[in-house]
This record gives structure tokens, sequence and C-alpha cells, in this order.
């Protein structure tokens, strides 16, 4: 007899050992490409919802960036600015303050610079004599002094802006709005408005001051010519004034007893860039309101992906039993289903961040400000596409695994 050991008597170790079957992370994701490719136009309108409400959420941050930013730069350099005015008059106008008033305010050591104002009650501004007095745009008259725009931080637009030689003639500049609703863009020699039953010379074009709009909506004369011509009297209503930042709230509390001694009751003291502040508030609200309903279309969309994804796993039930025929288990029929919905929502993520961006430029763009797109509203928006299109595939993804490969191949 042969020597040799028989087939039949091979140790059960040596038979071959079955390796248990594995799906990569990468293949994964390579397989739900390949679904998603297959059905383009549904996979695009199933992304649609979640661009959409991404898009806002980016959109809305980043106009609430840029406009912040703004805000803060005007905060940091208008933060020291302070008005002066008195009460009102027995007919419900603007009283004039002292006469004295403009040059005991420069007296006070932390003031840097100080200017008056005075509203010439009555005046009307208007293109030409034959257009209504009850058509006069609400413009304001008020008598200004050559410093006025440098201690608002203002600029001229066009033309030049009242000095010591035009503010003795019946010259004008107008405010931004003013110009606006006169319909004057342009100031060529000799153009003129009616103002106070007579024709003045338009000079200038202010651009907008934000935080003095009154400014904005008056025609400026020279303090001269509207004593001279307006019966103004030469008393201020109105100082504006800049002091050491440090000391801005100390200056505030001795202004009205230096302005009105004798009556410091009357004199009224703001800080303007309270206002941008309450501004910046009132935005704020507007961010969240607009922030929520971005958040209702991302929660629409991933219910849309939701459904999608449920009606790809009936289609596709040959499919299902075919790769589970083929030594694919249940884990990896799960794991492709919701891999194609984190792709298909990241997809959504991604376009409606490309598309918030493009927003946010156009209307940096618009309004002549530099773009702000905050990384953590790029960061947010991927991040939260993804979960919604993990969450949304976590039914279809167990509904593939649970189906038999017979029933699904029958």
């Amino acid at each position: 007899m042969s020597s040799q050991p028989s087939l039949l008597a091979r140790p059960a170790t040596g038979h071959p050992q079955v390796r248990r079957s594995r799906l990569r992370i990468g293949d994964g994701f390579l397989a739900g490409a390949i679904g998603l490719r297959a059905r383009p136009v549904r996979a695009a309108l199933s992304a649609l919802g979640i661009a959409i409400g991404i898009a806002a959420a980016v959109a809305v941050l980043g106009i609430s960036a840029f406009s912040k930013a703004n805000l803060l730069a005007q905060l940091g350099a208008e933060g020291n600015l302070l008005t002066v005015t008195a009460g009102q008059s027995a007919d419900g106008s603007a009283a004039p303050l002292p006469l004295t008033a403009e040059g005991m305010v420069g007296h006070i050591p932390p003031v840097q610079s100080v200017t008056a104002v005075g509203l010439v009650s009555g005046a009307t501004v208007r293109r030409t004599a034959a257009v209504p007095v009850v058509d006069s745009g609400g413009i304001s008259v008020m008598a200004a002094q050559p410093s006025l725009l440098a201690t608002l931080g203002g600029s001229v637009a066009r033309g030049t802006f009242l000095n010591a030689a035009n503010g003795n003639y019946p010259a004008v500049v107008l405010g931004a709005a003013a110009a606006q609703t006169l319909g004057i863009d342009q100031v060529p020699l000799g153009t003129q408005v009616y103002l106070g039953g007579r024709y003045f010379t338009v000079i200038g074009i202010l651009r907008p001051v934000p935080l003095a709009p009154e400014i904005d909506e008056a025609a400026l004369v020279g303090f001269p010519v509207a004593n001279s011509l307006l019966e103004l009297g030469g008393h201020p209503t109105e100082l504006y004034l800049r002091a050491t930042p440090e000391q801005v709230p100390a200056v505030a509390s001795v202004l009205p007893f230096t302005t009105d001694p004798a009556q410091p009751e009357g004199v009224q003291v703001s800080r303007p860039s309270a206002v941008l502040a309450a501004r910046a508030a009132a935005k704020t609200a507007f961010t969240a309101l607009f922030l929520g309903l971005g958040a209702v279309a991302v929660v629409v969309g991933g219910v849309g992906i939701a459904n999608i994804m449920v009606i790809s796993v009936i289609e596709r039930r040959a499919e299902i039993g075919l790769r589970r025929a083929l030594g694919g288990t249940r884990r990896h029929v799960a794991a492709q289903f919701l891999a194609e919905s984190v792709l298909l929502s990241l997809l959504g993520g991604a376009a409606g961040v490309a598309l918030g961006a493009l927003a946010t430029a156009g209307y940096a763009v618009t309004d002549k400000q530099p773009a702000v797109i905050p990384p953590t509203a790029v960061a947010a928006g991927i991040g939260v596409a993804v979960a919604v299109g993990a969450l949304a595939g976590v039914y279809p993804a167990a509904r593939a695994a649970r189906m038999a490969p017979a029933e699904a191949l029958r």
C-alpha cells in the first residue's frame, strides 16, 4: 500500500476559510454616486430644497456680517459725536440756543470740535417759484457753518461746500435726500432753487450722513445770508460736537449747564451712535427670522430627500436582491443607500453655499461695501446638509437592508 496520506484523511484545518465580505467607505460613496448619476434630474430636484435653505442661511449671515462690520466701523469713528438741542417753542418749532452756546461748549477741555446749525422756520425749498408751496417735499432750510462737514465726517458728492466767501451770498448746498427730491444730481453753473421767496444758486450736493439724517433732508445756507435774507437772527438751534472718546460721558453730563446755564433742563443731549446700535438690534431680529425660514426650507428639503430615497428603494428591489445574492450583507446595502442620501444632501448644501455667497457678493456690490462671507456660515451650511442627509437616509437604508434576497429578486 502506498504510504501517501489519502485525500479523505486531510485534516479539517486544511479546508479553505471563507473570508468575510467588506465594504470600504470610499467604495460605499462610489456606489452611492453611481446611483445618483443614474437619475440626475431626480437628484437635482431632490437637492433643490436643501440648496435653497442653505443659500438663504449663508446669504443672511453674510449680509449680516458685512453690515455689522460697517456698523462697527461707523461706531468706532463716530462714537464720540454728540448733539445738543433745545426744547420746543410755543409753536412747536425748535427753540433757539443762546448765542454764546457754541463758544461756551468749545471751551470744555475734552471737546475737540464744535459746529452749529440753525433751523430757518417757515422757509421752503422748491425747484421753481411755479411749484406750489404744498409740493415742497418737506425739505428743511438750515444755516450751517463751514466746519459742519469736518465735525460730522461728511463729504461732498458734487460741487463744493459752504465757506467764508460763498456763505455771504445766496448759495445753497443740498443734502443727499433733498437733492433727490428736487431732481438735481449735478451742479452745473446756473443751477438754482427757489428758497425762502428768492432764488439761490446750488453750489454742492452732499453724500449721505448716517449719523445726521436731518442734514440729508436739508438745504444748507451760510449763517450770514440766513441772518440777512431769511431772518434767522443768528441763534443756532442745534450743536454738533466731537469729544475725546474716553471723556464722552463726562462731557455729556456738563453740556446742559454749559449750553444754557439759565435753563439747563430744556437742553437735550444725545449720542447718534445709539441710533446705530438700535438699528443693529433691529437687523438682528430680521436675521433670526430669515434664518428660521431657511431652517424650514432645509427641513422640507430633508423630507423630500427621504421620500425620494424610499421610492428609490422600491424601484431598485432587483438591484438590492442581486447585491445580496452576490455576497453583500445588510450592512453593505444600508451603507450604500445612506451614502447616497448623504451625497445628495451634500451636493445641495454645496450648491446652496455657492448661491448664498453669490447673493452676498451681489448685495455688497450694490451697496458699495466689501463682501464678507463668514467661514463659520460655510462650515455650518455643509455640516447641516450632511446631518440632514444622514437623518433623511436612515429609514430608507434600514428598509433596503431588511429586504430578503429571494424576495427582492422574485
